[in-house]
């Protein structure tokens, strides 16, 4: 559970945006979308290829 004690004198907006980079951090948003619709086995391995392909190439670069 992510939670941002506003500090005084802090605007609602940099609360706010604390807030969503601590979310972020977490991983809370990446998992919302992961679980938004079932994702076939093979759908899950074509991702993680592909993944693993960009991670790669950034490596060798």
């Amino acid at each position: 559970m992510t939670n941002v004690i506003v500090r005084r004198d802090e605007t609602f907006e940099k609360a706010l945006r604390r807030f969503n980079k601590s979310c972020e951090k977490a991983g809370i948003l990446a998992d919302i979308k992961k679980h938004q619709h079932f994702e076939k086995p093979s759908e899950r391995r074509k991702r993680r290829l592909a993944a693993a392909r960009r991670k790669s190439r950034r490596r060798e670069e």
